[in-house]
C-alpha cells in the first residue's frame, strides 16, 4: 500500500500531468481516459472490462432515450434497462454475500459465499451513471453525442473511488472545453496538498489510535478511553473522506474542471439536519433528487414524508456497506431527522447555540460507534462503555491520551473554520504575509506527507468498500 501510494503520487501522477499539458486540446480527454484505466488496472485489472461495458450501455441508453424522447413507453424501456443493469452489477458485487449470509442465518442452509472482491468505487460509479441516464430521461441535460467524452466522464479517476459524486450536467461543457490556466493549476495543487495533508498527517495518525482501541477488549474499556477512541474514529473518517474529496477537487481544477464541494465543516453543526447539509453533500443531494423527491418528498402529507425519509436513510445506510450496522446507522439518522422535523429543531432554536453543538456531537459520535463495528454486539458494548461504565479511566487511557493528545487537538482545531477566518483577517491587512505563511505551509505539508508515506506502513483506505 505504501509503495503504491508513493509510486502513484511521485511517479505516475507527475508523468500523467506532464503528458496532459503537452498534448493538443483534442487529445486531453484521451490522456485522462488512459490515466483512469491505468489507475483502475492498478487496483483491479479484471474489472476494467465491466466498467467499459457499462459505459457503452449507459451511452447507448442515453442515445436511445433521446431518440424516442416523445415516446414515453420506449424511452421508459431504455431507462429501466439502464437502471436494471447498473443496479444488478451493484447488488451482485456488493450485496450477494450479505444476502446469502442472511438466508443461511434464517433458514439454516449452508449456501457457500461467493467472496467476490468489490470493484473500486462501484457505488460512486453506479450513482454517476444513473444520474446521467435519469437526467437525459427527464430532459434536464442533453445526451452526450460523443462516446469519447462520455467515457472521460464515467471513468474520471480523481473522484471515482471516494467522491464527490459528479453529475454529468456539472462537467458537460468542460468535457469539451477545459479551463486550463496557471491559476487553476496553482489553486488545484494547493487544494490537492490540503487533501493529502488531511489524509496522511491527520487521518492516518488518529486512525492508528483507533486501530489499537478497536481491536482491544470492549468489556475493559474505561469511559475516557472509549470516548478518546470514538473521537479518534470521528476525526479519522472525516479527514480520510474529506481529504480524498479535496484531492479529487484539486486534481479536477488542475485538469481544468470543477467539481462540487463535498464537505463544509460538518462538526460545527448545531443539529443533525445541519450536519447532513455539511457532510457528504453530493450524496445527500443525489438521494434527495433521485429518491426522496420522486417518492413525493414532503408534498403528500406527514405520513408519506416520514416513509420517504426512512426509505432514503435505509438506502443511505445500505449504500455505505453490506452489513446490518450500516443499515442501522442510516435508520438511526432517519429517526433523528424525523424527530428534528417534528419538534426538536424548534426546541434547539430556543436554546443557546452551545447546547445544539453538544447535542449534535454526542449523536454524531454515537452514530460513528454504530458505523465502526459490523458486529452489532460490539456496537452495544462500545456504546455501553461510553455511557454506562464504572471505570472512569486507567493508566492505559492516560497513556494513549498522552501519546495521541496533540494530534487529536490538531484534528479538532482543523475541523472548525478557524484558519479560514484568520486568513480572511490577515488577507485584508497584509496579503504578502499571508502568501508567505501559506506557501511555507504547503511545502511543509508536502515534505511531512512524503516522509510519513515513506516511513509509515499504516495507510488505510476507509472508503474503498463503498
Amino acid at each position: 500500500m505504501v509503495f503504491s501510494s508513493v509510486v502513484f503520487l511521485y511517479i505516475f501522477l507527475p508523468i500523467m500531468l506532464l503528458i496532459y499539458f503537452i498534448v493538443p486540446k483534442k487529445f486531453k480527454n484521451a490522456v485522462m481516459i488512459l490515466a483512469s484505466l491505468v489507475f483502475f488496472a492498478w487496483g483491479e485489472i479484471r474489472y476494467i472490462f465491466i466498467m467499459l461495458v457499462l459505459a457503452v450501455m449507459d451511452f447507448w441508453c442515453g442515445k436511445k432515450i433521446n431518440q424516442y424522447f416523445d415516446d414515453k413507453k420506449k424511452k421508459r424501456k431504455y431507462l429501466w434497462i439502464n437502471l436494471g443493469v447498473n443496479l444488478f452489477i451493484l447488488f451482485f458485487f456488493k450485496y450477494s454475500d450479505f444476502i446469502i449470509a442472511n438466508i443461511n442465518s434464517l433458514t439454516g442452509l449452508n449456501i457457500p459465499l461467493l467472496n467476490i472482491p468489490l470493484p473500486i468505487g462501484v457505488s460512486f460509479n453506479t450513482f454517476q451513471s444513473l444520474s446521467y441516464v435519469i437526467d437525459v430521461y427527464r430532459g434536464t441535460v442533453k445526451y452526450e453525442k460523443s462516446f469519447y467524452n462520455y467515457l472521460t466522464y464515467t471513468t474520471l479517476f480523481p473522484q471515482i473511488i471516494a467522491g464527490p459524486i459528479v453529475r454529468y450536467e456539472e462537467v458537460d461543457e468542460e468535457l469539451e472545453d477545459k479551463k486550463i490556466s496557471l491559476d487553476n493549476f496553482s489553486m488545484g495543487m494547493k487544494r490537492f496538498l490540503i487533501g493529502l495533508g488531511k489524509k496522511v498527517l491527520i487521518a492516518n495518525q488518529v486512525g492508528a489510535l483507533w486501530n489499537v482501541i478497536e481491536t482491544g477488549g470492549y468489556s475493559e474499556l474505561t469511559t475516557l478511553l472509549s470516548w478518546t477512541g470514538i473521537i479518534a474514529f470521528a476525526l479519522q473518517i472525516y479527514f480520510d473522506f474529506s481529504g480524498y474529496s479535496d484531492m479529487a477537487i484539486g486534481l479536477a481544477q488542475i485538469f481544468g474542471m470543477k467539481f462540487d464541494e463535498n464537505f463544509n465543516y460538518p462538526y460545527i453543526s448545531k443539529s443533525i439536519t445541519e450536519f447532513w447539509r455539511r457532510w457528504h453533500i453530493t450524496l445527500g443531494s443525489w438521494f434527495k433528487d433521485y429518491v426522496y423527491i420522486p417518492l413525493g418528498g414532503n408534498r403528500r402529507g406527514l405520513a408519506i414524508q416520514i416513509r420517504n425519509i426512512l426509505i432514503v436513510w435505509f438506502l443511505t445506510g445500505a449504500w455505505h456497506g453490506a452489513s446490518w450496522n450500516f443499515i442501522l446507522w442510516g435508520v438511526y439518522f432517519g429517526i433523528v431527522l424525523i424527530l428534528e422535523k417534528a419538534f426538536l429543531l424548534k426546541v434547539l432554536e430556543k436554546l443557546p447555540k452551545i447546547v445544539g453543538h453538544i447535542y449534535s456531537i454526542i449523536l454524531i459520535l454515537v452514530s460513528w460507534a454504530i458505523f465502526a463495528f459490523e458486529d452489532l454486539a460490539k456496537v452495544v458494548e462500545y456504546i455501553k462503555a461510553m455511557f454506562i461504565n464504572q471505570s472512569l479511566y486507567n493508566s492505559e487511557a492516560l497513556y494513549y491520551l498522552k501519546n495521541y493528545g496533540f494530534i487529536i487537538v490538531i484534528g479538532i482545531i482543523c475541523c472548525v473554520p478557524l484558519w479560514k477566518k484568520l486568513k480572511e483577517k490577515i488577507d485584508k491587512k497584509n496579503s504578502v504575509v499571508l502568501e508567505t505563511i501559506t506557501s511555507i505551509g504547503y511545502v511543509a505539508i508536502l515534505v511531512l506527507s512524503t516522509a510519513s508515506l515513506v516511513t509509515d506502513s499504516f495507510n488505510p483506505f476507509l472508503y474503498f468498500r463503498f
